[in-house]
């Protein structure tokens, strides 16, 4: 306010100044129009000493004097703020930041992928012959053994033809005991030139026929007896059966024969699919040596139930696709887990772990250390100075609560993990490690994956 009001005076002493140097002789008191005196030294009511004194200007008594001495005094009151001192910047102390120091190490990797289980060997039970199904003998759901009765159907049609067939091999086998005793009639006869050749030709024929006829109705008493033996329908394989199809009294035949199923359960198969673009990746990282894969590939492979739990028999992978599925565009691989006890069970969903990997040399931070920005991932680094160093990098897979850092860091810098939010580049910072906490992943742990690390599992009885 005071600073205004100097101006203002400022340019009422510019003027009054011009007008004293027009007129210098004149009578400071002079007589306004209506005859009264002014004072020279009051202008709009106010008087100028009392606003010299009010700014804190003193005042000479000369009328060229007090106007040089405010101009001075004013310039100064202008350029230091009617004597105040300006604030010094004050000094921000160094930023307490935590950090870890990169170690580059070889570390086991693992891949996990959504897999689905799957029965090795299932098995439709079918009814192989058409007639009424008498009764189901098995309980649905219920484990049953290679061999052991499933259904059982109506054998009295069946039985009513085993029978027939049996009494018709009778009848050719007679028919063929009378003319295998005429052939041996007629052939001494023809030898005594008794008989002509023609009899024995002809009883020849006939004696084999009847042999034909016997073989014939051999066959047919055969089939005969597999179709009453089709009346009882067992399982062909051990597994756990599904429920039944078709009920008591059902009429079977060819459009109907389905009458239930039974799943192997041991071994079990665990499909999963790898995406083309993952599998580009893998061996993009194969040859850039940024990951060595297991001898010959043969990667174990361990299941992890729904609940994190982990089965406790691994497998291997013992088919892979020939081709892109043309509708996913993946890549089907099938692992064989052996499974006694029965836990998994056939279209299981489970997570599917690969081990044997390995990364060469790779560089692990924590994950929140790695920031984001409008340029990509980024972390702080403290340089030798103790100061703060802004620095890219290119991230790859998680490991645990780690990140991979394939590009942008070297071994023995220093990288922020707490504290980093509010750093700028080239501010101090006062760095102490990052203390250890419970359940956090070293960078030489197997467990590579970001779910949660897998327990084993409590076996069925």
């Amino acid at each position: 306010m005071k600073r205004l009001i100097s101006l203002a005076l400022l340019v009422a002493c510019v003027r009054a100044g011009a007008r004293q140097a027009g007129g210098q002789h004149a009578d400071p008191a002079r007589e306004d129009q209506g005859g009264q005196k002014t004072s020279g030294g009051a202008e709009h009511g106010i008087d100028r000493v009392t606003w010299l004194k009010y700014c804190g200007v003193e005042v000479v008594a000369s009328s060229r004097g007090w106007c040089f001495t405010y101009l001075i005094t004013l310039s100064v009151l202008t350029f230091t703020g009617c004597g105040r001192e300006e604030a010094k910047p004050q000094v921000r102390p160094p930023a307490e930041v935590s950090v870890v120091k990169i170690e580059p190490q070889d570390t086991p990797v693992t891949f996990e992928y959504v897999a689905q289980t799957q029965s090795s060997h299932q098995v439709e039970i079918r009814g192989r012959v058409n007639g009424l199904l008498d009764k189901r003998v098995y309980t649905e759901g219920a484990i049953v053994k290679a061999g052991q009765v499933l259904f059982l159907m109506d054998k009295k049609p069946f039985q009513a033809q085993v029978d027939d067939a049996t009494a018709a091999l009778a009848r050719q086998k007679a028919a063929l005991e009378t003319a295998r005793l005429n052939l041996n009639r007629v052939k001494p006869l023809v030898a005594q030139d008794a008989l002509s050749k023609k009899l024995l030709d002809d009883a020849t024929g006939v004696y084999e026929s009847y042999a034909a006829a016997v073989e014939q109705a051999k066959a047919q008493l055969a089939t005969a007896e597999l179709n009453l033996s089709y009346c009882t329908i067992v399982s062909p394989v051990t597994g756990i059966s599904s429920a039944a199809v078709q009920q008591d009294g059902a009429y079977i035949s060819p459009a109907n024969s389905q009458l239930t199923t039974v799943a192997v359960l041991s071994p079990v198969w665990v499909n999963f699919s790898i995406s083309e673009n993952e599998l580009q990746n893998y061996r993009d990282q194969i040859a850039r040596k940024l990951l060595v894969p297991p001898r010959n590939e043969t990667y174990e492979v361990e299941t992890i139930l729904v609940d994190g739990s982990l089965f406790p028999y691994k497998g291997r992978i013992t088919f892979t696709a020939p081709l892109y599925n043309a509708q996913t565009g993946t890549f089907l691989l099938r692992v064989t887990v052996d499974n006694p006890g029965g836990i998994l069970r056939p279209n299981q969903y489970v997570r599917a772990r690969l081990k044997g990997a390995i990364r060469p040399n790779a560089i692990l931070v924590p994950q929140q250390a790695v920031q984001q920005g409008a340029k990509g991932h980024f972390v702080w680094v403290v340089n030798k100075e103790s100061k703060a160093e802004y620095r890219p990098v290119v991230v790859g897979d998680w490991h645990g609560d780690d990140w991979f850092i394939t590009e942008g860091l070297q071994a023995g810098e220093q990288v922020v993990v707490n504290g980093g939010l509010t750093l700028q580049p080239g501010a101090a910072v006062a760095a102490k490690p990052l203390a250890a906490t419970p359940g956090s992943t070293s960078s030489g742990d197997t467990q590579g994956s970001s779910a949660p690390k897998a327990k084993p599992a409590k076996k069925s009885n």
